[in-house]
C-alpha cells in the first residue's frame, strides 16, 4: 500500500482504512482509492490507466505528470491514486512551502526509487527553487555549487528516479520551461449534474445516509460542477435530514437544507451572489477592473479569480473582456435586472 509524507505546511493525511469517520477526515475518506473507482474525467482517467500499466510493464517509474483546472475537480485525489496505483509512496508538499533551494534539494535527495512526488499550487514555486527542478526532472540529478568566485565547485548528486506530479488552479502562470518538462499534462474540467450525481450517491453510500436519486440529482444540481463541493453540501444535507426528516434525502430535503445553506438552484451562494449584483447595481454591469471589484465586495483579488469566477464564466453569468468584468445575459435573467430596466 502506498504510504504519504507530508513536507511543509500541510499535516499528514491519514490512511482512510485506520482512522474513525469524523469531519477532518471525510475529505479523504471520500476520495476514490482507484481509477477504476473514479467518476468522471473519463479521458484523463483512461490516458492515466494506460500509461501506469505500461510504466509497469516496464519497470520505470511513471513519467512527471501536471494536473490543472480550477479547485475541488480531484487534481489531489488523482495524485494519490496515481501512488497508490504505482505502488510507491508519496510526498506531499506545496509551492509556497518550498521557499529556498535547499528546501526542494532536501526532498529530492531523500526520495526513494519509484516514489511520487506531489507538488500543490506548483505555480507558485519560486525561480530560485524551479531551476533546481530541471536537471532532477530530466536527469535525476541536482548540482551543488560550493565555494565561491575562482574556488567555485559545481557537484552533481544522483538521484533515484522519481514521479513528480504537479497540480495548479493556474497553468497559465508557469514557465514555458518548467511546463515543458511533463511528460503528460490533462487538465481537468467541470462535471456534468448526471456525473456529480454518481458522486453524491457513491459518497452517501460511504456515509451510509438514505438517499433517493432525485435528492442525489437535487444535490449535484446545486454543486457547480464540482466534486468537493458536492460532497460538502451532502454533509450539509445529511446533518439536516438527521435533525428534521428521520435521516432521508430526497428532493424536497434537499432543496429546503440547501436553501437553509444559501445555495440556490443554479448552486451559487451569498458570495456569488454579492458578486453578480455588485456589477450589475454599482457599476451598472461592467465593465469594471477586478481590484476595484474585490475592493467593493471586500474580498481578495485571488478569492474572486479562482473561487468564485470559475464557474460564473463557465455558466456565462459573467463576462472577461478587455476593460474589465461584465455581467451576462444569464446572470441578468437570473437577478431579474433586464425586466426591470435597471442596466443601461
Amino acid at each position: 500500500m502506498a504510504r504519504e509524507r507530508v513536507i511543509g505546511e500541510n499535516e499528514q493525511l491519514p490512511d482512510p482504512e485506520e482512522t474513525a469517520e469524523s469531519e477532518e477526515v471525510l475529505p479523504l475518506s471520500l476520495r476514490p482509492r482507484s481509477l477504476r473507482e473514479y467518476v468522471g474525467q473519463t479521458q484523463v482517467v483512461e490516458s492515466l490507466g494506460i500509461a501506469i500499466a505500461a510504466a509497469k510493464t516496464r519497470g520505470e517509474p511513471l513519467e512527471h505528470v501536471l494536473f490543472h483546472g480550477p479547485p475541488g475537480l480531484g487534481k489531489t485525489t488523482l495524485a494519490h491514486i496515481v501512488a497508490r496505483e504505482m505502488g510507491g509512496d508519496m510526498v506531499h508538499t506545496s509551492g509556497p512551502a518550498l521557499e529556498k533551494p535547499l528546501d526542494i534539494v532536501g526532498v529530492l535527495s531523500n526520495l526513494g526509487e519509484g516514489e511520487v512526488l506531489f507538488i500543490d499550487e506548483i505555480h507558485r514555486l519560486p525561480h530560485t527553487v524551479e531551476e533546481y527542478l530541471y536537471s532532477a526532472m530530466e536527469d535525476f540529478q541536482v548540482d551543488f555549487v560550493t565555494g565561491k568566485g575562482a574556488y567555485a565547485r559545481t557537484l552533481p548528486f544522483q538521484l533515484k528516479r522519481f514521479t513528480l506530479i504537479g497540480a495548479t488552479t493556474r497553468a497559465g502562470l508557469l514557465t514555458p520551461p518548467l511546463r515543458d518538462r511533463f511528460g503528460m499534462i490533462y487538465h481537468l474540467d467541470f462535471y456534468s449534474p448526471e456525473q456529480l450525481t454518481e458522486v453524491v450517491r457513491r459518497s452517501s453510500e460511504i456515509l451510509e445516509v438514505g438517499i433517493d436519486r432525485d435528492g442525489a440529482s437535487e444535490i449535484a444540481s446545486r454543486s457547480r460542477g464540482t466534486p468537493r463541493v458536492a460532497n460538502r453540501l451532502l454533509r450539509r444535507v445529511r446533518d439536516y435530514a438527521q435533525v428534521k426528516s428521520g435521516g432521508h434525502v430526497d428532493r424536497d430535503v434537499a432543496d429546503v437544507a440547501l436553501a437553509r445553506e444559501g445555495v440556490d438552484e443554479n448552486g451559487l451562494d451569498r458570495l456569488d451572489r454579492l458578486y453578480l449584483t455588485t456589477i450589475a447595481e454599482n457599476y451598472r454591469g461592467g465593465p469594471v477592473g477586478i481590484d476595484a471589484l474585490a475592493a467593493t465586495v471586500n474580498e481578495e483579488v485571488q478569492t474572486l479569480v479562482d473561487v468564485v469566477e470559475p464557474f460564473l464564466l463557465k455558466e456565462g453569468f459573467v463576462l472577461r473582456t478587455p476593460g474589465g468584468r461584465k455581467i451576462g445575459e444569464a446572470a441578468m435573467t437570473k437577478l431579474g435586472l433586464k425586466e426591470q430596466g435597471r442596466l443601461l
